[in-house]
């Protein structure tokens, strides 16, 4: 499954806990990530990223491409929401993207953590058939 990352730059920090925390069951999958956030989950994690530009020079329209495209099959955005800031990530268009694709997103650690754990169990297996 393509999983993919993007997290605010207060929220770094909290993403490569996730990362790896959850990196045996990442390992198995294909992980996208806007530039910096891929480069720190690779940094703590040595999982292999695809990269998309920062997130603030249009990794989040990268992103939102591969979403509309359909090629996503889940996503996990930490984000800020008392610090919106207009050259961080567009946590707007990225939700409403995954709304109308019906591809699962995370934008907290509890809700991030069951959809990790429902890939574990297979429970995200009907994306394969879309």
């Amino acid at each position: 499954m393509n999983i993919g990352f993007i997290a605010h730059n207060s929220k770094k920090n909290l993403i490569e806990d996730f990362c790896l925390a959850y990196k045996r069951i990442l390992e198995k999958h294909e992980l996208y990530a806007t530039g910096t956030t891929g480069r720190h989950i690779e940094e703590v994690t040595n999982l292999k990223v695809h990269k998309f530009l920062p997130g603030s020079v249009g990794g989040d329209r990268q992103f939102a491409e591969m979403i509309q495209r359909n090629s996503m099959d889940m996503v996990i955005f930490f984000y800020n929401p008392a610090m919106i800031n207009p050259k961080e990530p567009d946590i707007d268009m990225i939700s409403k993207y995954c709304d109308q694709y019906n591809i699962p997103i995370a934008t907290n650690i509890a809700t991030a953590e069951s959809l990790i754990i429902g890939l574990s169990k297979g429970d995200l297996e009907w994306r394969e058939h879309l």
